[in-house]
């Protein structure tokens, strides 16, 4: 008798392990298509549900698809770098040669324009 409830518990804890593992394998594809920044995670998410219902038979496309394409990159400048007074200096100085140089190209263009 004891060992039919020992049997029945092992069975139903192995039902359990196995819902639990088919959820957590769908979302599998989410989860890299947000570590990736994705642009459509959450259509992957969505497409993940559903290869629960085909048994995961889509879950490899989702995959491929979560894996395919990744998002924008976000560059991180330390602020340090924004506020720097060498560089601000650099940068104005370089505005400036460029106008003068904008200037002397639109002066070029005009008198070749009269000739």
């Amino acid at each position: 008798m004891f060992l039919d409830y020992l049997s029945l518990a092992i069975l139903l804890m192995g039902l359990v392990a196995v819902f639990y593992t088919f959820i957590y394998i769908h979302d599998i594809p989410y989860e890299a298509a947000k570590h990736r920044n994705h642009p459509q995670k959450e259509a992957i998410h969505v497409a993940g549900w559903l290869s629960l219902f085909t048994l995961h038979a889509i879950w490899p496309l989702v995959f491929i698809w979560a894996v395919s394409k990744q998002g924008p990159i976000e560059v991180a400048v330390a602020d340090e770098a924004r506020s720097n007074p060498e560089v601000d200096k650099r940068l104005k100085e370089l505005e400036s040669k460029l106008r003068f140089v904008e200037q002397q190209m639109d002066k070029n263009t005009k008198k070749a324009g009269k000739v």
